[in-house]
């Protein structure tokens, strides 16, 4: 198996990215195959450490040239179409002709979710893919979608992004019957607007036929409680709820250190409490889940933070393995299919009936 990592991309590229290739490579059975200009990236690794062979790093990793960069102010559509060359780009085609198993990358957000659709392509019957991070809530995991590829969106995108959270969490994380909710204002069937309440109506009717445990509207303040197992909203929304919590778990990150060592006393009185503050703090941190998987692709693609650094890659390119191990997109297709034939016979019932 082989992890396509875009070694150019992100803000800390590439030394954040050579060392969470590094790390990774040496814990996982995948080839890890850095993508980019192979000088800047040897002689990094030379200046870290000290080394003249990548063999003498790990047997399992490699470098793959690409001349250009995709800058994060570029133009999505015309660096995508313009810098064939680039990282990103090298790295789509690589996955699209199956010389990778899954891609991961950091650079310009517009510019992967553009690649990811137009080179690899989309499922058939997924109108839109969204972006889908795993979020820490209590005693389990969260996942968001979506978490910002979509800024406008129809119910029926809402709906598609549920189905491909339930058919994901099924499969890919075994749970038996993940619980599904619409975030939204209030947990009432006639709140929100007009997106909500009409895609709350759609999940509702189609939720028998998706083999989907749709529980209605959640609020943000209810999601992390451990209850829900994915929240469904649009990537406007979505986005700005990823960022919030973001924000606020650093807060509490500051706030806990600050007060620890406010004073002596305060200091000395936190030893006893440290081996919990440290699971506490754990649990908290976003990465431990790794990056976004975007879903409704032909071929796993995970999208990293743009400012990650070197642990953030180490686990997103663990977390990428898994994505191509435990064959989610696969298990996607074919349940999409499934769909598009279920809503394909239902309709001929109706149009026979109404005759």
């Amino acid at each position: 198996m082989k992890i396509l990592l875009d070694a150019m991309g992100g803000d800390n590229a590439p030394e954040a990215t050579i060392k969470g290739a590094v790390r990774a490579a040496k814990e996982i059975e995948s080839e890890v195959i850095m993508i980019g200009q192979e000088k800047v990236i040897m002689e990094k690794i030379k200046e870290i450490y000290n080394v003249e062979k990548l063999s003498d790093l790990a047997p399992n990793l490699k470098i793959k040239n690409a001349t250009e960069v995709i800058e994060m102010e570029d133009i999505p559509t015309q660096a995508i179409k313009h810098k064939k060359d680039s990282s990103m780009v090298v790295g789509f085609n690589m996955l699209k002709n199956g010389e990778g198993d899954a891609f991961v990358s950091a650079g310009n957000s517009g510019a992967l979710l553009t690649g990811a659709t137009l080179i690899v392509g989309r499922i058939k019957g997924v109108d839109r893919p969204a972006l889908a991070p795993m979020l820490p809530s209590y005693k389990k995991g969260l996942m968001l979608i979506d978490a910002g590829s979509n800024t406008n969106c129809k119910p029926l995108n809402l709906l598609q992004f549920a189905q491909m959270a339930n058919i994901y969490l099924k499969n890919a994380l075994h749970i038996e019957k993940p619980v599904i909710g619409l975030l939204n204002i209030g947990t009432e069937e006639n709140k929100g607007n007009d997106l909500m309440k009409e895609s709350y109506k759609l999940l509702k009717e189609n939720a028998e036929a998706s083999d989907m445990n749709f529980v209605g509207n959640v609020e943000g303040r209810e999601a992390f409680l451990g209850k829900i197992d994915a929240v469904v909203t649009d990537g406007f929304t979505g986005n700005i709820f990823l960022k919030t919590i973001e924000g606020f778990g650093k807060l509490v990150k500051l706030s806990l250190t600050e007060s620890l060592k406010k004073n002596i006393f305060s200091t000395i009185a936190a030893v006893p409490a440290l081996p919990g503050i440290k699971r506490f703090t754990k649990t908290m941190d976003y990465k431990q889940y790794g990056g976004a998987l975007f879903l409704g692709v032909k071929q796993p693609v995970v999208k990293a933070h743009g400012s990650s650094d070197d642990y953030l890659f180490y686990t997103t390119i663990k977390q990428a393995e898994n994505f191509a191990k435990n064959g989610a997109v696969e298990m996607m297709k074919k349940e999409f299919e499934k769909l598009r034939t279920k809503t394909a016979e239902t309709e001929k019932i109706t149009n026979t009936e109404r005759r």
